[in-house]
Protein backbone atom coordinates (compact mmCIF):
# COMPACT_ATOMS: atom_id res chain seq x y z
CA UNK A 1 0.00 0.00 0.00
CA UNK A 2 1.50 3.52 -0.95
CA UNK A 3 1.03 6.22 1.48
CA UNK A 4 0.56 9.86 0.05
CA UNK A 5 -0.01 13.35 1.52
CA UNK A 6 -1.93 16.09 0.74
CA UNK A 7 0.14 19.57 -0.04
CA UNK A 8 -1.31 22.92 1.11
CA UNK A 9 -0.70 24.57 -2.06
CA UNK A 10 -2.66 27.78 -0.59
CA UNK A 11 -3.49 29.93 2.17
CA UNK A 12 -1.77 33.18 3.94
CA UNK A 13 1.52 30.77 4.54
CA UNK A 14 1.47 29.64 1.31
CA UNK A 15 4.26 30.83 -0.70
CA UNK A 16 6.99 28.98 -3.56
CA UNK A 17 9.85 28.97 -0.45
CA UNK A 18 7.37 26.92 1.69
CA UNK A 19 5.66 24.46 -1.13
CA UNK A 20 9.71 23.65 -2.11
CA UNK A 21 10.49 22.92 2.14
CA UNK A 22 6.61 20.82 1.86
CA UNK A 23 7.72 18.83 -1.06
CA UNK A 24 11.69 18.67 0.34
CA UNK A 25 10.00 16.74 3.99
CA UNK A 26 7.52 14.72 1.95
CA UNK A 27 9.70 12.85 -0.64
CA UNK A 28 12.70 13.03 2.58
CA UNK A 29 10.55 11.29 4.70
CA UNK A 30 9.78 8.20 1.97
CA UNK A 31 6.32 8.99 0.88
CA UNK A 32 5.41 7.98 -2.13
CA UNK A 33 3.11 10.40 -3.63
CA UNK A 34 2.59 14.06 -3.27
CA UNK A 35 -0.72 15.87 -4.25
CA UNK A 36 -2.46 19.54 -4.36
CA UNK A 37 -5.70 20.63 -4.35
CA UNK A 38 -7.89 23.10 -7.56
CA UNK A 39 -9.55 26.22 -7.31
CA UNK A 40 -8.45 29.19 -10.40
CA UNK A 41 -11.31 32.06 -9.28
CA UNK A 42 -10.66 32.36 -5.44
CA UNK A 43 -14.34 33.18 -5.05
CA UNK A 44 -16.17 34.48 -1.40
CA UNK A 45 -17.14 30.89 -1.08
CA UNK A 46 -13.73 29.07 -1.85
CA UNK A 47 -11.63 31.97 -0.11
CA UNK A 48 -13.86 31.14 3.52
CA UNK A 49 -12.05 27.53 2.95
CA UNK A 50 -9.03 27.99 1.24
CA UNK A 51 -7.89 31.71 1.04
CA UNK A 52 -5.13 33.33 -1.66
CA UNK A 53 -2.88 32.90 -2.87
CA UNK A 54 -4.04 29.90 -4.22
CA UNK A 55 -1.27 27.98 -6.28
CA UNK A 56 -2.91 26.56 -9.40
CA UNK A 57 -1.76 22.70 -9.72
CA UNK A 58 -0.49 21.89 -13.01
CA UNK A 59 1.75 24.83 -12.95
CA UNK A 60 2.81 23.91 -9.23
CA UNK A 61 3.45 20.14 -9.81
CA UNK A 62 5.43 20.78 -12.96
CA UNK A 63 7.91 23.17 -10.82
CA UNK A 64 7.77 20.54 -8.05
CA UNK A 65 8.36 18.25 -10.16
CA UNK A 66 11.72 19.48 -10.80
CA UNK A 67 12.34 20.02 -6.85
CA UNK A 68 12.07 15.94 -6.45
CA UNK A 69 13.07 12.43 -8.09
CA UNK A 70 11.08 10.34 -6.99
CA UNK A 71 7.89 10.82 -5.92
CA UNK A 72 4.51 10.84 -7.77
CA UNK A 73 2.92 14.34 -8.07
CA UNK A 74 -1.33 14.44 -8.53
CA UNK A 75 -4.01 16.25 -7.95
CA UNK A 76 -6.45 15.61 -4.80
CA UNK A 77 -8.56 16.67 -6.81
CA UNK A 78 -8.67 18.56 -10.08
CA UNK A 79 -12.17 19.95 -10.69
CA UNK A 80 -13.14 18.43 -14.23
CA UNK A 81 -15.28 21.35 -15.63
CA UNK A 82 -13.25 24.48 -15.14
CA UNK A 83 -10.52 23.32 -18.21
CA UNK A 84 -11.32 22.56 -21.40
CA UNK A 85 -10.86 18.69 -21.64
CA UNK A 86 -8.24 19.16 -24.47
CA UNK A 87 -6.28 21.59 -22.34
CA UNK A 88 -6.41 19.70 -19.36
CA UNK A 89 -5.41 16.36 -21.26
CA UNK A 90 -2.30 18.20 -23.13
CA UNK A 91 -1.11 19.83 -19.57
CA UNK A 92 -0.90 16.21 -17.78
CA UNK A 93 0.16 14.50 -20.42
CA UNK A 94 2.99 17.33 -20.92
CA UNK A 95 3.59 17.18 -17.12
CA UNK A 96 3.69 13.22 -16.85
CA UNK A 97 6.34 13.24 -19.53
CA UNK A 98 8.50 16.14 -18.25
CA UNK A 99 8.37 14.23 -14.60
CA UNK A 100 9.22 10.36 -15.74
CA UNK A 101 5.81 9.26 -15.76
CA UNK A 102 5.13 10.40 -12.10
CA UNK A 103 1.62 12.26 -12.18
CA UNK A 104 -1.84 10.53 -11.02
CA UNK A 105 -4.84 12.79 -12.04
CA UNK A 106 -7.39 13.20 -9.47
CA UNK A 107 -10.67 14.25 -10.32
CA UNK A 108 -13.65 15.46 -9.10
CA UNK A 109 -16.90 17.80 -9.62
CA UNK A 110 -16.14 20.03 -7.85
CA UNK A 111 -18.63 22.20 -5.05
CA UNK A 112 -18.29 26.37 -5.32
CA UNK A 113 -21.06 27.71 -7.00
CA UNK A 114 -19.63 31.07 -6.89
CA UNK A 115 -16.67 29.77 -8.83
CA UNK A 116 -18.46 27.76 -11.14
CA UNK A 117 -20.51 31.08 -12.07
CA UNK A 118 -16.80 33.36 -12.34
CA UNK A 119 -16.06 30.96 -15.10
CA UNK A 120 -19.01 30.61 -16.67
CA UNK A 121 -19.76 27.43 -15.98
CA UNK A 122 -23.04 26.31 -15.54
CA UNK A 123 -23.10 24.62 -11.75
CA UNK A 124 -25.84 22.46 -12.31
CA UNK A 125 -24.29 20.48 -15.47
CA UNK A 126 -21.36 19.77 -13.38
CA UNK A 127 -21.51 15.96 -13.05
CA UNK A 128 -22.54 15.44 -16.51
CA UNK A 129 -19.65 18.12 -17.83
CA UNK A 130 -17.52 16.06 -15.42
CA UNK A 131 -18.29 12.53 -17.40
CA UNK A 132 -17.92 14.31 -20.88
CA UNK A 133 -14.45 15.66 -19.67
CA UNK A 134 -12.67 12.56 -18.17
CA UNK A 135 -13.97 10.48 -21.38
CA UNK A 136 -12.98 13.48 -23.98
CA UNK A 137 -9.30 13.34 -22.06
CA UNK A 138 -8.99 9.33 -22.35
CA UNK A 139 -10.24 9.93 -25.84
CA UNK A 140 -7.19 12.63 -26.53
CA UNK A 141 -4.62 10.52 -25.03
CA UNK A 142 -5.15 7.42 -26.77
CA UNK A 143 -5.30 10.02 -30.29
CA UNK A 144 -2.18 11.44 -30.04
CA UNK A 145 -0.48 8.54 -28.07
CA UNK A 146 1.73 11.10 -26.27
CA UNK A 147 1.89 8.56 -23.34
CA UNK A 148 3.86 6.09 -24.78
CA UNK A 149 4.10 3.24 -22.06
CA UNK A 150 3.46 6.06 -19.20
CA UNK A 151 -0.42 5.61 -18.42
CA UNK A 152 -1.76 8.13 -16.44
CA UNK A 153 -3.81 6.90 -13.77
CA UNK A 154 -7.40 8.79 -13.31
CA UNK A 155 -8.82 8.35 -9.50
CA UNK A 156 -12.30 9.74 -9.78
CA UNK A 157 -13.56 11.81 -5.96
CA UNK A 158 -16.58 11.37 -4.77
CA UNK A 159 -18.39 10.14 -2.00
CA UNK A 160 -22.10 10.11 -3.11
CA UNK A 161 -23.78 7.22 -5.28
CA UNK A 162 -22.64 9.38 -8.43
CA UNK A 163 -19.11 9.29 -6.92
CA UNK A 164 -19.10 5.79 -6.61
CA UNK A 165 -20.98 5.13 -10.33
CA UNK A 166 -18.73 7.94 -12.06
CA UNK A 167 -15.29 5.86 -10.56
CA UNK A 168 -16.73 2.43 -11.92
CA UNK A 169 -17.50 4.18 -15.33
CA UNK A 170 -14.65 6.08 -15.39
CA UNK A 171 -11.64 5.86 -13.33
CA UNK A 172 -8.88 3.38 -12.12
CA UNK A 173 -9.49 4.00 -9.01
CA UNK A 174 -12.07 5.94 -5.97
CA UNK A 175 -10.64 8.37 -4.08
CA UNK A 176 -13.29 8.81 -1.30
CA UNK A 177 -12.45 12.18 0.60
CA UNK A 178 -11.97 11.83 4.49
CA UNK A 179 -14.18 9.22 4.98
CA UNK A 180 -14.82 7.39 8.73
CA UNK A 181 -13.90 3.54 8.46
CA UNK A 182 -17.32 2.51 9.12
CA UNK A 183 -18.65 4.61 6.45
CA UNK A 184 -16.22 3.49 4.00
CA UNK A 185 -16.96 -0.74 4.82
CA UNK A 186 -20.37 0.42 3.86
CA UNK A 187 -19.55 2.07 0.71
CA UNK A 188 -17.35 -0.62 -0.74
CA UNK A 189 -20.32 -3.61 -1.69
CA UNK A 190 -21.92 -0.37 -3.29
CA UNK A 191 -19.37 0.01 -5.19
CA UNK A 192 -18.59 -3.93 -6.15
CA UNK A 193 -22.35 -3.75 -7.04
CA UNK A 194 -22.61 -0.93 -9.50
CA UNK A 195 -19.39 -2.53 -11.00
CA UNK A 196 -20.95 -5.64 -11.41
CA UNK A 197 -24.28 -4.37 -12.51
CA UNK A 198 -22.17 -2.27 -15.28
CA UNK A 199 -19.93 -5.58 -15.98
CA UNK A 200 -16.74 -3.57 -14.97
CA UNK A 201 -14.02 -4.29 -12.76
CA UNK A 202 -13.84 -2.58 -9.42
CA UNK A 203 -11.65 -0.21 -9.53
CA UNK A 204 -8.84 0.35 -7.03
CA UNK A 205 -9.74 1.88 -3.19
CA UNK A 206 -7.48 5.24 -3.03
CA UNK A 207 -9.10 7.11 0.34
CA UNK A 208 -7.76 10.12 0.67
CA UNK A 209 -7.96 10.42 5.22
CA UNK A 210 -7.80 12.98 7.78
CA UNK A 211 -4.29 13.15 9.81
CA UNK A 212 -4.82 14.25 13.22
CA UNK A 213 -2.67 13.25 15.82
CA UNK A 214 -4.10 13.29 19.46
CA UNK A 215 -2.09 12.39 22.53
CA UNK A 216 -5.48 10.56 24.09
CA UNK A 217 -7.64 8.66 21.90
CA UNK A 218 -10.48 9.39 20.01
CA UNK A 219 -13.83 7.74 20.02
CA UNK A 220 -17.01 7.69 19.03
CA UNK A 221 -18.83 7.02 15.56
CA UNK A 222 -18.05 10.10 13.64
CA UNK A 223 -13.76 9.57 14.20
CA UNK A 224 -12.79 10.30 10.90
CA UNK A 225 -10.17 7.63 9.64
CA UNK A 226 -6.70 8.53 10.78
CA UNK A 227 -7.90 11.43 14.10
CA UNK A 228 -6.56 10.01 16.79
CA UNK A 229 -3.58 8.26 18.69
CA UNK A 230 -1.02 7.22 16.13
CA UNK A 231 -1.92 3.66 17.31
CA UNK A 232 -5.25 4.67 16.00
CA UNK A 233 -4.05 6.15 12.80
CA UNK A 234 -1.43 2.85 12.40
CA UNK A 235 -4.60 0.92 12.75
CA UNK A 236 -6.54 3.28 10.19
CA UNK A 237 -3.79 2.29 7.77
CA UNK A 238 -4.03 -1.74 8.33
CA UNK A 239 -7.76 -1.51 8.67
CA UNK A 240 -7.24 0.52 5.05
CA UNK A 241 -5.02 -2.33 3.61
CA UNK A 242 -7.31 -5.02 4.51
CA UNK A 243 -9.92 -3.46 3.00
CA UNK A 244 -7.81 -3.45 -0.68
CA UNK A 245 -6.75 -0.13 -0.49
CA UNK A 246 -4.06 0.39 -3.28
CA UNK A 247 -2.82 3.84 -1.95
CA UNK A 248 -3.96 6.28 1.10
CA UNK A 249 -3.30 9.92 1.09
CA UNK A 250 -2.64 11.54 4.60
CA UNK A 251 -4.45 15.03 4.91
CA UNK A 252 -2.56 17.44 7.68
CA UNK A 253 -5.42 20.50 7.14
CA UNK A 254 -8.02 20.54 10.17
CA UNK A 255 -9.70 23.31 8.33
CA UNK A 256 -8.17 26.89 9.55
CA UNK A 257 -6.09 28.71 7.07
CA UNK A 258 -3.88 30.12 9.92
CA UNK A 259 -2.05 26.30 9.83
CA UNK A 260 -0.88 27.11 6.32
CA UNK A 261 1.46 29.61 8.46
CA UNK A 262 3.10 27.06 10.75
CA UNK A 263 3.60 23.72 8.74
CA UNK A 264 5.84 22.04 11.13
CA UNK A 265 3.40 20.97 13.07
CA UNK A 266 1.87 18.84 10.36
CA UNK A 267 5.55 17.81 9.02
CA UNK A 268 5.94 16.48 12.67
CA UNK A 269 2.63 14.56 12.67
CA UNK A 270 4.30 13.20 9.20
CA UNK A 271 7.53 12.14 10.59
CA UNK A 272 5.76 10.30 13.59
CA UNK A 273 3.95 8.35 11.17
CA UNK A 274 6.57 7.74 8.34
CA UNK A 275 8.57 6.27 11.79
CA UNK A 276 6.13 3.78 12.60
CA UNK A 277 6.02 2.09 9.81
CA UNK A 278 8.37 -0.73 9.81
CA UNK A 279 10.49 -0.22 7.08
CA UNK A 280 10.38 3.32 4.73
CA UNK A 281 7.60 4.05 3.02
CA UNK A 282 9.19 3.59 -0.71
CA UNK A 283 5.76 1.54 -2.15
CA UNK A 284 7.16 -1.82 -1.71
CA UNK A 285 6.61 -2.13 1.70
CA UNK A 286 3.20 -2.72 3.91
CA UNK A 287 2.35 -1.13 7.11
Amino acid sequence: MKIGVNVLNFGPGADPGVLRNWAQAVEGLGFDLLMISDHIAITPDVAERYPAPFYEPFTTLSWLAGLTTRIRLGTTVLVAPYRHPLLTARMAANLNELSGGRLVLGVGVGWARQEFAALGIPFAQRGRLTDEHVRDMRTAWTDTASLGDRKIPVWVGGNSDAGLRRAVRLGDAWHPLRPTLPWLREAMPRLEAYAAGDHLPVPALAPRIALRLTSAPVDGPERLAGEGTIDQIMDDLDQLRLLGAESVVLDTYQGDPRETCHPQAAWQALATVAAHFSAPLTGTEQP
